[in-house]
């Protein structure tokens, strides 16, 4: 069974967001690291390239994050929310 999970850094990145800015990043944060968990199914083993900085816009919430593959993790490093 994977072990994937999501993670933030720095850790007060999301700080100061507002209740509905959090809930749709915690949405989104679970989404993108089911999907990466599915794609990369390796996870620990995985051999190949890794993705660079990507970045997910949802609404008004936009994140840019790295998947560590062999971590089984995606690490979440901008956050900025529009509303």
């Amino acid at each position: 069974m994977s072990e994937w999970h999501w993670e933030i850094h720095p850790g007060d990145l999301l700080d100061g967001l507002p209740p509905e800015a959090l809930k749709e990043f915690d949405r989104l944060a679970h989404e993108i690291t089911v999907r990466d968990s599915m794609i990369y199914l390796d996870g620990k083993n995985f051999a190949g390239d890794t993705p660079g900085l990507r970045t997910e816009t949802r609404g008004m919430l936009m994140v840019y994050y790295l998947t560590d593959v062999r971590g089984e993790k995606v690490v979440f490093l901008q956050v900025s929310w529009f509303g």
